[in-house]
């Protein structure tokens, strides 16, 4: 599993879509998560860089996981994500700032037909608030941003969950050049 996971994280790190520190991965396992370790480099991924903890409450192992675990665990529990993939993308993160609502609509066609809507959440790092308001949000959307810090994309598998990423940052960068131009 942490070879899957390690994939993908060099994907993000290479694509420009988190930087190596930040962003965090996971996929269900029956009742239990596999989840990136609390300040892994996304793009040096190794079996010591996985834990996996209970979904159905806090374990022993929570101290090493992801400071998003409490994220995660919530969006399995609201959603049927089998993969979750959290990244800084910075054209969301941008667009999540200069947002005026609640959702990003994008103007790009691939972004309206695959993501509608983007909602954009609110609540603290790993903080009960967030979980709740992001599971909330990835039950009727296959991914959200978290106001002025990243998204959370969600999937059968973890390619799914990072194509989902990437369309949210792709349309994210549309809208903002977008809006730019339409300045001038």
């Amino acid at each position: 599993m942490w070879r899957e996971i390690s994939r993908i994280g060099k994907k993000l790190v290479n694509s420009g879509l988190v930087e190596s520190h930040f962003g965090n991965i996971s996929v269900r396992v029956g009742s239990n998560m596999v989840i990136t370790r609390t300040g892994s480099a996304l793009d040096e991924i190794t079996g010591n860089d996985v834990v996996e903890v209970r979904l159905d409450g806090t374990c022993a192992l929570d101290i090493i996981a992801s400071s998003e675990a409490i994220v995660h665990r919530a969006i399995y529990k609201n959603t049927p994500a089998l993969a979750i993939v959290h990244a800084h993308c910075p054209f969301a993160v941008t667009m999540s700032l200069l947002a005026r609502e609640d959702i990003i609509e994008p103007v790009d066609s691939e972004g309206q037909y695959f993501l509608g809507g983007i909602p954009v959440v609110r609540g603290g790092i790993g903080s009960e608030e967030l979980a709740s308001n992001m599971s909330q949000a990835l039950a009727s959307h296959k991914a959200a941003i978290l106001y002025s810090h990243g998204t959370f994309a969600i999937g059968r598998v973890l390619d799914e969950a990072y194509v989902m990423t990437t369309q949210v940052e792709h349309s994210c960068k549309i809208r903002y050049l977008y809006e730019l131009a339409s300045r001038h």
